[in-house]
């Protein structure tokens, strides 16, 4: 059953890069971004990261935090972190536990299955507010932004 704007997001709890467990219940009263990526040190998923390295002040600013999860591991998570000097967390789901509670659609790419490109916009409440789906990972950033003080507003 896919998710619905109004829902409340699922509950989860996965290790971030450093092995610190980080669940949704960390960011009550905040809004939050939770954005899927296919595969650590990929071209798009070291744009996403780079451009929400680089605008981390901006959602700060605006009481929005921001998660990345992917199935990768924390030391897949750790590396990619280090070699591009990331500072959002990103969550490793190798069981798929939030990947599939969420719904995140599934697609093949030369004979390999990949985790959809997804956003999800969370409120302080912890309800769904926005859905991004098949997102291209240049300037999705600046649309979360906007999108998210219109929300506020």
């Amino acid at each position: 059953m896919a998710l619905e704007v109004g829902q409340p997001f699922p509950s989860f709890s996965l290790a971030n890069q450093d092995g610190k467990p980080v669940s949704l219940g960390d960011f009550a009263g905040k809004w939050l971004v939770l954005y899927v990526y296919p595969k650590d040190d990929t071209p798009g998923c070291t744009i996403q990261g780079k451009s929400f390295t680089a605008t981390k002040a901006d959602f700060d600013e605006a009481n929005i935090a921001v998660l990345g999860v992917s199935e990768d591991d924390v030391n897949s998570h750790k590396s990619f972190c280090n070699k591009f000097g990331f500072t959002i967390d990103l969550l490793a789901d190798p069981k798929h536990e939030l990947l599939r509670a969420a719904s995140v659609g599934q697609s093949e790419w030369k004979g390999t299955l990949y985790w959809d490109r997804t956003t999800f916009v969370i409120d302080p409440q912890g309800a769904l507010r926005k859905i991004y789906l098949k997102v291209s990972p240049e300037g999705h950033e600046q649309v979360l932004l906007q999108d998210i003080k219109a929300l506020q507003a």
